[in-house]
């Protein structure tokens, strides 16, 4: 008898553009394309795009007003990070992303719902600027 495989689909992958590594911090480190407005299922994507040299993230803070209700805390790959989710217009499409050894990236978070078109050429933008 013959064995029938099955294929599952591949996980899908973060949607991510970094800015080229410099010795200066940047104000934008590079932009986040999330399928939804669900961190639950969005984050751990998200962490796993990370480079390693970015460390093991701990904590994440969001603008409140973007994302559906979630908990103060998730486990993403068997470690546990914190999320603050403030409210307010400040950042309100970045996403802060803390390290142990208090390292501190910032995302522009382009909206779920973007056309595909218009998201790429605003992560590639993003990616390239300098300050």
């Amino acid at each position: 008898m013959a064995a029938v495989l099955q294929h599952l689909p591949s996980p899908p992958v973060a949607r991510l553009r970094l800015a080229p590594h410099r010795a200066l911090p940047r104000r934008i480190d590079g932009a986040w394309w999330p399928r939804s407005r669900n961190l639950l299922v969005e984050l751990p994507l998200l962490i796993g795009a990370l480079p390693p040299v970015w460390g093991q993230i701990t904590g994440v803070t969001v603008n409140a007003a973007m994302w559906s209700p979630s908990p103060g805390r998730i486990l993403v790959a068997h470690h546990v990070v914190r999320l603050r989710r403030e409210s307010g217009t400040r950042d309100r499409h970045t996403i802060s992303l803390f390290s142990l050894g208090h390292s501190r990236w910032h995302l522009l978070v382009v909206p779920p719902e973007l056309a595909a078109a218009d998201a790429e050429h605003l992560m590639a933008a993003t990616a390239t600027i300098t300050r």
